[in-house]
């Protein structure tokens, strides 16, 4: 990073070209989207006045890498506890920022920056114990491993136990839903653009460019939109994944515009207009009135008997793509099981299964119901941390 700015920020000096590489890098763990754009003008305005006035930079900085709400809201944080050390307590290391005891404030950096000749290795005083965590690449020292999200994002949901923790990656689930809503929507559009011209749309469109056809409209034949259906799994072998899987589903259904969502256990609940809450919250409150009986035994094959009897006319077409969450535990006969599935297999265009026991080294899926559903399923992968459930993405893409 640092090699970025010796064309951009020359005469800014080697200890601001840094702390303003470790600044992007901040952001950057933090999800903000920030490029190469956005660091050169944020070097350019460390090279004017506004170093002197640290509240009209934190103002500059705001409008430069904000793009969305969540950024805007998070901002101050961040930007204090990396450039003022506000609220970053002494001696201790903040994850994502890189402020920490003796690293100078931007204060300090006003007088420091003017110093060509002083080296960073001036500049930071290092923790116990932290001699050999800074290196030439990472003159900060990160610390080994990644930020929060990118920890969170591989670890197994069974080990989350910090209620901190477990809140980030509730939190974390629904933003990658999300993200991945919008980009598969992206990428619908651009699949259905066609190759004819349509001259009637395209002249009109030219209007306003004083008749230069500038927006080229094609037509093509148009494909129904991929109907997300889920089924998940909320009996009491599913306890340490059902809270982070909930809040993924609740982030496709606010973004699917088709979408159904099924919670089962011993029987089938219909939960699509209690997730369709905006709040998260208030969603999971509503789910929870719902579906009472959560967390008890499971009973997959009567669950998937009920949703091909009153429910799968209604919501299932030839572009439809059933996701089951569960762990495939099943209380009721292998062979039912497999039934219901065939049923369901020639309703749907996929079928896919995530399981997060499928992330855990040496499962195999021999039991029954798990055993006697994988023929029908056209897609079966591991569910245990936030990295697998990103995976989905590209198979979405594909349907």
């Amino acid at each position: 990073m640092s090699g970025l700015f010796l064309e951009t920020s020359a005469d800014i000096g080697p200890i601001l070209r840094l702390r303003l590489a470790g600044f992007v890098r901040s952001l950057r763990d933090s999800g903000y989207k920030v490029g190469l754009a956005e660091t050169r003008d944020a070097s350019r305005l460390l090279c004017s006045r506004m170093l002197q006035r640290p509240g009209s930079l934190k103002a500059a900085f705001r409008s430069l890498f904000c793009g969305r709400l969540s950024d805007w809201q998070r901002f101050d944080d961040i930007f204090d506890a990396y450039w003022i050390g506000k609220g970053v307590k002494s001696g201790v290391k903040v994850t994502g920022t890189s402020t920490r005891k003796g690293m100078k404030t931007i204060r300090e950096l006003i007088d420091a920056s003017g110093n060509r000749q002083e080296t960073i290795a001036g500049d930071v005083e290092r923790l116990p114990g932290e001699e050999d965590e800074a290196s030439d690449d990472a003159p900060f020292g990160r610390r080994e491993g990644a930020s929060i999200a990118e920890n969170l994002g591989k670890m197994d949901f069974r080990h989350l136990s910090d209620p901190e923790a477990v809140k980030q990656a509730h939190e974390l689930a629904e933003r990658l839903a999300r993200a991945m809503r919008i980009r598969l929507t992206r990428r619908d559009r651009q699949k259905r653009k066609g190759r004819k011209l349509d001259l009637r749309r395209t002249i009109r469109r030219s209007i306003t460019h004083g008749g230069v056809p500038i927006d080229l409209v094609r037509k093509g034949p148009r494909e129904k939109q991929l109907r997300l259906v889920i089924l998940l799994d909320a009996s009491g072998s599913m306890n340490n994944y059902t809270g982070v899987f909930t809040r993924f589903v609740h982030g496709l259904l606010d973004s699917f515009r088709e979408a159904e969502a099924f919670l089962f256990h011993t029987r089938l609940v219909h939960v699509s207009s209690a997730l369709s809450e905006r709040d998260a919250g208030r969603a999971l409150d509503r789910m929870g009135l719902m579906a009472q009986g959560i967390g008890g035994g499971t009973k997959i094959g009567v669950a998937l008997a009920d949703f091909n009897r009153w429910h799968a006319a209604r919501v299932v077409h030839s572009r439809t793509c059933v996701l089951i969450l569960s762990d495939g535990y099943d209380t009721g006969t292998p062979e039912a099981l497999g039934d219901e599935m065939a049923r369901l297999r020639r309703r749907c265009r996929r079928i896919v299964w995530l399981n997060p026991l499928l992330g855990w080294q040496g499962y195999e899926p021999t039991a029954g119901g798990m055993a006697a559903a994988l023929p029908h399923v056209d897609f079966f992968a591991p569910a245990h941390n936030l990295a697998s459930l990103e995976a989905l993405e590209p198979y979405l893409a594909r349907l």
